[in-house]
């Protein structure tokens, strides 16, 4: 059964010169869930990976994100969560990514289709859940134990 959560995966260059920024940006989002952690909220995200490998001189971007929404929707609250936010994208160190990104987020998901891998297999343990039941699944499971813990 499909995943009613979408994702898409992005493979593109990183920009030669740029890998440790790419490796920085991470640190910059990390910081930012610490200081705010709910600041990716509005993407309704259920997992989200970064990973870089090299092919030769060649360093490669991956990114890999699943999420509740559908894909415009889910660039446009990327952009105004960056926008919101102060911050740029990690995409902007992407050979060809468009820097016209927060006015334009409709060339911000044409990069994201012209580098997207297709994917031809994909599984979910929990298809039908979306992340906000699944956390509050979780919840719901910490409130129960800690109330069966005090009957002890």
């Amino acid at each position: 059964m499909l995943p009613r959560s979408r994702g898409f995966t992005i493979i593109a260059k990183v920009i030669p010169g740029r890998e440790d920024v790419v490796r920085a940006y991470g640190k910059t989002v990390e910081n930012l869930i610490k200081d705010q952690p709910l600041a990716l909220a509005p993407l309704a995200l259920h997992h989200l990976r970064w990973a870089t490998y090299k092919e030769g001189d060649t360093t490669w971007f991956l990114y890999i994100g699943f999420f509740d929404t559908d894909f415009d929707k889910y660039v446009e609250d990327a952009v105004l969560l960056f926008k919101q936010a102060g911050l740029n994208t990690i995409f902007e160190q992407l050979e060809g990514f468009p820097l016209d990104w927060k006015e334009n987020p409709a060339s911000f998901a044409k990069f994201a289709r012209e580098h997207a891998a297709q994917p031809f297999m994909e599984y979910a343990e929990y298809p039908d859940a979306t992340g906000v039941e699944v956390v509050k699944a979780l919840k719901v499971k910490c409130a129960l134990s800690t109330m069966l813990d005090q009957m002890q």
